[in-house]
């Protein structure tokens, strides 16, 4: 189940539901019909049937090129990337005492997109004999 949600494609002739909700490529809805109809259309227009919505009844399907299903496909990775995991809130950080002028300010514009991101920063500063 999980590994369902996570994957973005197309779902192939595995469509458990017999009747769904589709919408055609451009994003305009052609309403509800049986799965076979949906199959039917899929094939006359060389298209992919993917899974938006699962949770509603009926479910929702799109009719996607497969460019449009990887564009998807790269779009929700960035978003995963982009959200901070749960748990992982904490990034560290260490100064030495004799750091250089240069190393001071890229670190301090690291700190500064930490606490953007809504992490927790923890410094360390270590003193040179």
């Amino acid at each position: 189940e999980s590994k369902r949600k996570a994957a973005f494609g197309s779902a192939g002739r595995r469509i458990p539901y017999r009747i769904l909700h589709v919408i055609n490529q451009d994003g305009e809805s052609l309403g509800n019909m049986h799965r076979a109809e949906a199959l039917k259309l899929m094939d006359q227009h060389d298209l992919k049937l993917v899974l938006l919505r699962e949770n509603v009844e009926p479910p929702v399907y799109r009719l996607m090129t497969g460019q449009q299903i990887h564009e998807e496909q790269l779009k929700r990775a960035e978003k995963k990337k982009a959200s901070p995991k749960p748990g992982r809130y904490i990034k560290e950080l260490s100064f030495s005492s004799a750091i250089a002028k240069n190393d001071l300010e890229t670190k301090t514009k690291q700190i500064s997109q930490w606490i953007e991101k809504k992490y927790h920063v923890k410094v360390t500063i270590r003193q040179v004999k």
